[in-house]
């Protein structure tokens, strides 16, 4: 059985509006909402990037039923993982068991913020395994004490804690991190119907939910989508190792300055085409590749167009309640 899930784009929206949104997917029937957690947006034209744990304390007393998961954190550098301990128990504490946490080794726009170096990509990993080894040790309660390679935590104990501990998704997309995300992960965290790294994850072990976003930018007249989607989420398109080296939003606008609006309209990393089928060819994708959570993106100002478009013409395709 799959479970649909709604974006909650930190980058694009202020935190009052993404706690009604969360309402409105609930609302509406969705199993889950997924909330991005940034420091910056990817180019300035998104205008927002609200702190993550803030905004999930409304979500929490806004919601009662919907699953809601952070996609993803990097507990490696901008806070210590101690810290991320302590904002995860509160946040599972309020939700109980619909809280998902997703972790990765994040990108250097939100994390070098503090000017530390950014490691290459093997050490972040390394890093990340350990942040989570941390965290785990806390969630357990009691005194606790950790002398490691990357982070120090002396005589630190967490006084709120979750009722049940929640699952952490390690985001892959190559064959290092799939591996590591089947070896201490509780599940899987792609962007895009990837099958190669699942299934990566899948053949080492790995088990627990598989989240995958699917990025759209719905308008009626394709041109207005075509055109939204070049204004406001151009980072689709920065191809390569630069989307997690880039250090600030300029720089991510710099390198989408090569991108066109044919390129928008033709890329399958975003969607424009108002047809349904379109849509609906494209969700399947995500369900055949075995992922068994798949969220949407709705990229720009216009949710409710999107909300009304997806519950008439593309959610009465698939088993969505």
């Amino acid at each position: 059985m799959t479970n649909f899930g709604y974006t909650l784009s930190s980058e694009e929206h202020t935190p009052n509006d993404l706690v009604d949104y969360a309402q409105e997917a609930e609302q509406r029937g969705y199993d889950f909402v997924s909330i991005s957690d940034h420091y910056h947006p990817w180019v300035s034209e998104q205008g927002h990037a609200p702190f993550v744990w803030s905004t999930l304390g409304g979500v929490a007393t806004a919601t009662e039923e919907i699953d809601v998961v952070v996609g993803v954190s990097c507990p490696i550098m901008r806070m210590h993982p101690a810290i991320f301990a302590q904002a995860t128990a509160t946040t599972a504490q309020m939700l109980g068991d619909r809280f998902v946490w997703g972790v990765g080794t994040g990108e250097n726009l939100n994390e070098h913020i503090l000017s530390d170096h950014w490691p290459p990509h093997r050490v972040r990993l390394e890093m990340l395994e350990e942040a989570v080894e941390v965290v785990r040790k806390l969630w357990e309660g009691g005194q606790t004490s950790h002398y490691g390679k990357h982070y120090t935590v002396e005589n630190a104990r967490l006084f709120t804690l979750p009722e049940e501990t929640p699952p952490i998704a390690v985001s892959a997309y190559g064959e290092r991190a799939a591996k590591a995300a089947a070896d201490f992960g509780d599940g899987f965290w792609c962007v895009g119907p990837q099958e190669k790294p699942l299934q990566i994850f899948e053949e080492n072990g790995g088990e627990g939910p598989k989240f995958a976003q699917m990025t759209v930018c719905y308008a009626k007249d394709e041109d207005e989508a075509v055109e939204t989607a070049y204004e406001q989420w151009p980072n689709s398109f920065v191809p390569g190792e630069l989307a997690s080296i880039l250090p600030t939003p300029t720089h991510f606008e710099q390198a989408s300055q090569a991108v066109t609006k044919e390129d928008v309209r033709e890329a399958d990393s975003v969607i424009t085409d108002p047809d349904p089928e379109t849509h609906i060819e494209n969700v399947e994708k995500f369900v055949n590749a075995g992922y068994d959570h798949v969220y949407v993106h709705q990229v720009g100002d216009d949710q409710e167009s999107f909300f009304e478009f997806y519950d008439e013409e593309v959610w009465p395709s698939f088993d969505f309640d």
